[in-house]
Protein backbone atom coordinates (compact mmCIF):
# COMPACT_ATOMS: atom_id res chain seq x y z
CA UNK A 1 0.00 0.00 0.00
CA UNK A 2 1.64 3.52 -0.87
CA UNK A 3 1.86 6.13 1.52
CA UNK A 4 -0.61 8.29 -0.27
CA UNK A 5 -3.23 5.41 0.60
CA UNK A 6 -2.39 4.43 3.55
CA UNK A 7 -2.83 8.24 4.74
CA UNK A 8 -6.02 8.16 3.20
CA UNK A 9 -7.65 5.15 4.78
CA UNK A 10 -6.15 6.16 7.91
CA UNK A 11 -7.66 9.81 7.62
CA UNK A 12 -11.60 8.09 6.50
CA UNK A 13 -11.50 5.28 9.08
CA UNK A 14 -11.98 8.23 11.70
CA UNK A 15 -13.96 11.19 11.63
CA UNK A 16 -13.55 14.54 9.87
CA UNK A 17 -13.43 16.38 13.46
CA UNK A 18 -10.90 13.99 15.16
CA UNK A 19 -8.61 13.62 11.65
CA UNK A 20 -8.55 17.40 11.98
CA UNK A 21 -7.65 17.56 15.71
CA UNK A 22 -4.73 15.22 14.97
CA UNK A 23 -3.47 16.32 11.91
CA UNK A 24 -4.27 19.80 10.84
CA UNK A 25 -6.00 23.03 11.52
CA UNK A 26 -7.85 25.59 9.53
CA UNK A 27 -7.16 29.35 9.82
CA UNK A 28 -8.43 32.09 8.17
CA UNK A 29 -5.43 34.50 6.37
CA UNK A 30 -5.63 36.48 9.71
CA UNK A 31 -4.45 33.80 11.64
CA UNK A 32 -8.14 32.94 13.22
CA UNK A 33 -9.15 29.12 13.65
CA UNK A 34 -11.99 28.39 11.60
CA UNK A 35 -13.64 25.11 10.09
CA UNK A 36 -14.09 22.61 6.85
CA UNK A 37 -17.73 23.81 7.01
CA UNK A 38 -16.81 27.84 7.22
CA UNK A 39 -14.24 27.35 4.93
CA UNK A 40 -16.58 25.60 2.65
CA UNK A 41 -19.31 28.46 2.61
CA UNK A 42 -16.92 30.78 1.41
CA UNK A 43 -15.22 29.38 -1.63
CA UNK A 44 -18.62 28.39 -2.82
CA UNK A 45 -19.21 32.41 -3.43
CA UNK A 46 -16.37 32.90 -5.50
CA UNK A 47 -16.11 32.35 -9.03
CA UNK A 48 -12.49 31.09 -9.09
CA UNK A 49 -10.82 28.84 -6.84
CA UNK A 50 -7.14 28.28 -6.04
CA UNK A 51 -5.53 25.31 -4.10
CA UNK A 52 -2.06 26.26 -3.60
CA UNK A 53 -0.74 22.84 -2.36
CA UNK A 54 2.39 21.17 -0.69
CA UNK A 55 3.32 18.42 -3.70
CA UNK A 56 4.21 15.55 -0.95
CA UNK A 57 1.43 16.52 1.25
CA UNK A 58 -0.95 14.16 1.46
CA UNK A 59 -3.04 16.00 3.78
CA UNK A 60 -3.11 18.55 0.89
CA UNK A 61 -4.04 15.99 -1.47
CA UNK A 62 -6.92 14.55 0.75
CA UNK A 63 -8.26 18.08 1.42
CA UNK A 64 -8.05 18.89 -2.57
CA UNK A 65 -10.68 16.09 -3.26
CA UNK A 66 -12.91 16.31 -0.17
CA UNK A 67 -13.01 20.32 -1.51
CA UNK A 68 -13.46 19.22 -4.65
CA UNK A 69 -16.93 16.63 -3.46
CA UNK A 70 -18.33 20.17 -1.99
CA UNK A 71 -18.04 22.43 -4.81
CA UNK A 72 -19.29 20.04 -7.26
CA UNK A 73 -22.37 19.14 -4.51
CA UNK A 74 -23.44 22.92 -5.34
CA UNK A 75 -21.50 24.36 -8.74
CA UNK A 76 -20.66 23.00 -12.19
CA UNK A 77 -16.87 22.71 -11.86
CA UNK A 78 -13.77 23.07 -14.71
CA UNK A 79 -10.95 21.66 -12.92
CA UNK A 80 -7.61 23.00 -13.86
CA UNK A 81 -3.97 21.69 -12.74
CA UNK A 82 -0.22 22.89 -12.65
CA UNK A 83 0.41 19.23 -13.29
CA UNK A 84 -1.28 19.18 -16.86
CA UNK A 85 0.25 21.01 -19.44
CA UNK A 86 -1.23 22.84 -22.14
CA UNK A 87 0.47 21.00 -25.16
CA UNK A 88 -1.13 17.72 -23.13
CA UNK A 89 -4.95 19.01 -23.48
CA UNK A 90 -5.53 16.18 -26.59
CA UNK A 91 -4.09 13.10 -24.95
CA UNK A 92 -6.10 14.74 -21.77
CA UNK A 93 -9.50 14.75 -23.61
CA UNK A 94 -8.18 10.91 -25.05
CA UNK A 95 -7.81 9.63 -21.72
CA UNK A 96 -10.85 10.78 -20.15
CA UNK A 97 -13.08 9.35 -22.67
CA UNK A 98 -11.21 6.18 -21.90
CA UNK A 99 -9.60 6.44 -25.52
CA UNK A 100 -6.27 5.99 -24.21
CA UNK A 101 -5.20 4.43 -20.58
CA UNK A 102 -2.90 5.57 -18.29
CA UNK A 103 0.27 4.36 -19.42
CA UNK A 104 -0.21 5.17 -22.97
CA UNK A 105 -1.11 9.19 -21.18
CA UNK A 106 1.83 9.13 -19.15
CA UNK A 107 4.12 7.48 -21.56
CA UNK A 108 2.88 10.46 -23.91
CA UNK A 109 2.73 13.15 -21.69
CA UNK A 110 5.41 12.41 -18.96
CA UNK A 111 3.04 12.79 -16.31
CA UNK A 112 4.43 13.43 -12.89
CA UNK A 113 5.67 10.80 -11.21
CA UNK A 114 2.82 11.11 -8.67
CA UNK A 115 0.04 11.57 -10.75
CA UNK A 116 -1.31 8.62 -10.42
CA UNK A 117 -1.89 8.99 -6.50
CA UNK A 118 -2.12 12.04 -5.95
CA UNK A 119 -3.92 13.78 -8.85
CA UNK A 120 -5.53 10.89 -10.76
CA UNK A 121 -8.31 10.93 -7.69
CA UNK A 122 -9.15 14.16 -8.53
CA UNK A 123 -9.29 13.58 -11.93
CA UNK A 124 -11.60 11.12 -12.06
CA UNK A 125 -13.88 12.25 -9.48
CA UNK A 126 -14.66 15.49 -11.81
CA UNK A 127 -14.50 13.59 -15.12
CA UNK A 128 -17.15 10.98 -13.42
CA UNK A 129 -19.35 14.26 -13.04
CA UNK A 130 -18.84 15.12 -16.44
CA UNK A 131 -17.08 18.31 -15.78
CA UNK A 132 -14.29 19.68 -17.83
CA UNK A 133 -10.71 19.48 -16.80
CA UNK A 134 -8.14 21.84 -18.18
CA UNK A 135 -4.43 21.38 -18.75
CA UNK A 136 -3.23 24.94 -17.68
CA UNK A 137 0.36 25.35 -17.51
CA UNK A 138 2.96 25.83 -20.28
CA UNK A 139 5.33 22.90 -21.38
CA UNK A 140 8.09 22.64 -19.10
CA UNK A 141 10.40 22.34 -21.96
CA UNK A 142 9.61 26.20 -22.86
CA UNK A 143 10.07 27.61 -18.93
CA UNK A 144 13.15 25.88 -18.94
CA UNK A 145 14.31 27.68 -22.45
CA UNK A 146 12.88 30.82 -20.34
CA UNK A 147 15.54 30.43 -18.05
CA UNK A 148 18.17 29.36 -19.99
CA UNK A 149 17.76 31.64 -23.29
CA UNK A 150 15.41 34.64 -21.96
CA UNK A 151 11.65 35.08 -22.48
CA UNK A 152 12.67 36.45 -25.84
CA UNK A 153 13.71 33.48 -27.09
CA UNK A 154 9.68 32.15 -27.15
CA UNK A 155 9.38 34.75 -29.65
CA UNK A 156 10.90 32.26 -31.83
CA UNK A 157 8.31 29.47 -31.45
CA UNK A 158 6.13 28.48 -34.01
CA UNK A 159 2.20 29.39 -33.99
CA UNK A 160 1.53 26.03 -32.57
CA UNK A 161 3.68 25.85 -30.27
CA UNK A 162 2.60 29.58 -29.11
CA UNK A 163 -0.61 28.33 -28.49
CA UNK A 164 0.45 26.61 -25.48
CA UNK A 165 1.61 29.60 -23.95
CA UNK A 166 -0.09 33.19 -23.09
CA UNK A 167 -0.36 35.44 -25.68
CA UNK A 168 3.27 37.53 -25.95
CA UNK A 169 4.83 39.29 -24.57
CA UNK A 170 3.51 38.90 -21.42
CA UNK A 171 3.07 41.45 -18.79
CA UNK A 172 5.88 41.29 -16.26
CA UNK A 173 6.24 42.87 -12.44
CA UNK A 174 9.21 42.61 -11.09
CA UNK A 175 8.45 44.49 -7.80
CA UNK A 176 6.10 41.65 -6.98
CA UNK A 177 7.10 39.71 -3.78
CA UNK A 178 6.80 36.17 -5.84
CA UNK A 179 9.83 37.12 -8.19
CA UNK A 180 11.60 40.00 -5.94
CA UNK A 181 12.06 37.17 -3.59
CA UNK A 182 13.07 34.69 -6.03
CA UNK A 183 15.89 36.63 -7.67
CA UNK A 184 17.51 37.06 -4.15
CA UNK A 185 17.50 33.33 -3.94
CA UNK A 186 19.59 33.35 -6.88
CA UNK A 187 23.37 33.33 -6.53
CA UNK A 188 25.38 35.97 -8.65
CA UNK A 189 25.78 34.64 -12.62
CA UNK A 190 23.03 31.60 -12.14
CA UNK A 191 20.27 33.18 -14.56
CA UNK A 192 19.03 36.26 -13.30
CA UNK A 193 16.37 37.64 -14.30
CA UNK A 194 15.81 34.67 -16.58
CA UNK A 195 14.95 32.88 -13.11
CA UNK A 196 11.75 34.80 -12.00
CA UNK A 197 10.51 35.02 -15.59
CA UNK A 198 10.82 31.45 -16.10
CA UNK A 199 8.05 31.56 -13.21
CA UNK A 200 6.02 34.11 -14.39
CA UNK A 201 5.79 32.44 -17.70
CA UNK A 202 4.21 30.11 -15.68
CA UNK A 203 1.64 31.79 -13.85
CA UNK A 204 1.02 33.78 -16.75
CA UNK A 205 0.42 30.71 -19.02
CA UNK A 206 -1.92 29.31 -16.56
CA UNK A 207 -3.93 32.27 -16.03
CA UNK A 208 -4.35 32.81 -19.67
CA UNK A 209 -5.68 29.61 -20.16
CA UNK A 210 -8.05 29.17 -17.10
CA UNK A 211 -9.40 32.97 -18.12
CA UNK A 212 -10.48 30.67 -21.39
CA UNK A 213 -12.15 28.40 -19.92
CA UNK A 214 -13.99 30.25 -16.53
CA UNK A 215 -17.78 30.61 -16.59
CA UNK A 216 -18.74 33.46 -14.62
CA UNK A 217 -21.94 32.96 -12.83
CA UNK A 218 -24.04 31.28 -9.99
CA UNK A 219 -23.39 28.11 -10.36
CA UNK A 220 -19.77 27.70 -12.05
CA UNK A 221 -16.80 27.74 -10.72
CA UNK A 222 -13.00 27.23 -11.52
CA UNK A 223 -10.95 24.98 -9.64
CA UNK A 224 -7.13 24.92 -9.91
CA UNK A 225 -5.05 22.79 -8.46
CA UNK A 226 -1.03 24.65 -8.20
CA UNK A 227 2.26 24.84 -5.76
CA UNK A 228 1.18 27.43 -3.12
CA UNK A 229 3.91 30.07 -4.25
CA UNK A 230 2.19 29.74 -7.67
CA UNK A 231 -0.79 31.64 -5.65
CA UNK A 232 0.23 32.76 -2.36
CA UNK A 233 -0.37 36.33 -1.30
CA UNK A 234 -3.06 36.26 -4.60
CA UNK A 235 0.14 36.89 -6.73
CA UNK A 236 1.46 34.58 -9.15
CA UNK A 237 -1.18 33.18 -11.16
CA UNK A 238 -3.83 35.28 -9.89
CA UNK A 239 -1.92 38.63 -10.22
CA UNK A 240 -1.80 37.90 -13.75
CA UNK A 241 -5.58 36.14 -13.77
CA UNK A 242 -6.59 39.68 -12.56
CA UNK A 243 -5.26 40.84 -15.55
CA UNK A 244 -6.91 38.79 -18.23
CA UNK A 245 -10.12 38.41 -17.06
CA UNK A 246 -10.38 41.54 -13.94
CA UNK A 247 -12.95 41.66 -11.88
CA UNK A 248 -13.34 37.94 -10.64
CA UNK A 249 -14.20 36.86 -7.36
CA UNK A 250 -11.34 34.60 -6.24
CA UNK A 251 -10.94 32.58 -3.30
CA UNK A 252 -7.19 30.91 -2.29
CA UNK A 253 -6.05 28.09 -0.16
CA UNK A 254 -2.69 27.24 1.11
CA UNK A 255 -1.23 24.35 2.47
CA UNK A 256 2.18 25.03 5.06
CA UNK A 257 4.02 22.52 7.67
CA UNK A 258 4.61 23.97 11.25
CA UNK A 259 5.64 22.14 14.14
CA UNK A 260 2.93 23.61 16.52
CA UNK A 261 -0.48 23.30 14.61
CA UNK A 262 -2.25 24.90 17.25
CA UNK A 263 -1.97 28.43 16.01
CA UNK A 264 -0.84 29.92 12.95
CA UNK A 265 2.68 31.14 12.89
CA UNK A 266 3.43 35.13 11.67
CA UNK A 267 5.20 33.66 8.61
CA UNK A 268 2.54 32.09 7.38
CA UNK A 269 0.28 34.83 8.18
CA UNK A 270 -2.25 36.16 4.85
CA UNK A 271 -0.63 33.75 2.95
CA UNK A 272 -4.37 32.76 1.87
CA UNK A 273 -7.88 33.57 2.15
CA UNK A 274 -7.28 30.06 4.10
CA UNK A 275 -4.49 28.31 5.27
CA UNK A 276 -4.43 24.74 6.30
CA UNK A 277 -1.69 23.83 8.90
CA UNK A 278 -0.13 20.42 8.90
CA UNK A 279 1.79 18.77 11.22
CA UNK A 280 5.95 18.91 10.13
CA UNK A 281 5.77 15.54 10.93
CA UNK A 282 3.26 14.19 8.18
CA UNK A 283 4.58 11.49 6.04
CA UNK A 284 4.90 12.33 2.82
CA UNK A 285 3.42 11.08 -0.57
CA UNK A 286 6.89 10.80 -2.41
Amino acid sequence: MTKIFAVTFFCFSISFGMAQEQAFKIFTGAGKKSSYKKMSKSLLQNDAVFFGELHDNPIAHWMEVEVAKTLLENKSVTLGAEMLEANDQLLLDQFLKEEIDLNTFDSLAGLWNNFETDYLPIVNLVNDKKQKVIATNIPRKFASQVFKQGIESLEELSKEEKSWIAPLPIPYDSSLACYADMLKMMPAGHGGENFPKAQAIKDATMAYFISQHINVGEGNVFYHLNGSYHSNNKEGIIWYLNTYSPGLKIATICVVSQDDISKLENENLNLADFIIVVDEDMTSSY
